[in-house]
């Protein structure tokens, strides 16, 4: 499992030109399933996510994880971050899981999150999103489980 993680100062997700998520200052999670992720593999990714220290102290050091600062989890399905982008100009999705694997991931996911953690929001797998963000630093990082 990967989840490209981004601090942000706010972020949101619409759907036809509805607004179905929406967190102030915490992480954007893009995610994607691999093949062979089990539910350990999707633990272990979102603990990974949460306790990331990635927030800044008072010092100004990156020292602090998100549950530290008690900040929004933003998830998002992500499923071309698997691409294949080797060859040509084109990128290939041969590879990815199968549609109803990875829904049934990222659902388990979501499910997960939301026993750990009380703010977590989320993107509609398989929909056409609009996702907006305000990255804070820029700060970015790829997790992968």
């Amino acid at each position: 499992m990967i989840a490209l993680i981004q601090r942000v100062s706010s972020g949101q997700v619409h759907v036809d030109q509805k607004c179905i998520a929406k967190i102030e200052s915490g992480i954007v999670a893009l995610v994607a399933v691999q093949s062979g992720d089990t539910l350990e593999t999707i633990k272990r990714l979102l603990q990974r996510v949460l306790n990331y220290r990635i927030f800044s102290d008072e010092a100004g050091k990156m020292n602090l994880s998100l549950v530290d600062v008690e900040g929004g989890l933003l998830l998002v399905p992500q499923f071309t971050l698997l691409a294949d982008t080797n060859k040509g100009n084109r990128p290939s999705f041969s590879n990815n899981v199968p549609v109803k694997e990875g829904k049934q991931c990222f659902e388990a996911l979501l499910d997960y999150a939301k026993q750990e953690y009380a703010n977590v929001q989320h993107g509609q797998f398989g929909a056409d999103m609009q996702v907006s963000l305000t990255n804070d630093g820029p700060v970015t990082f790829w997790l992968e489980v």
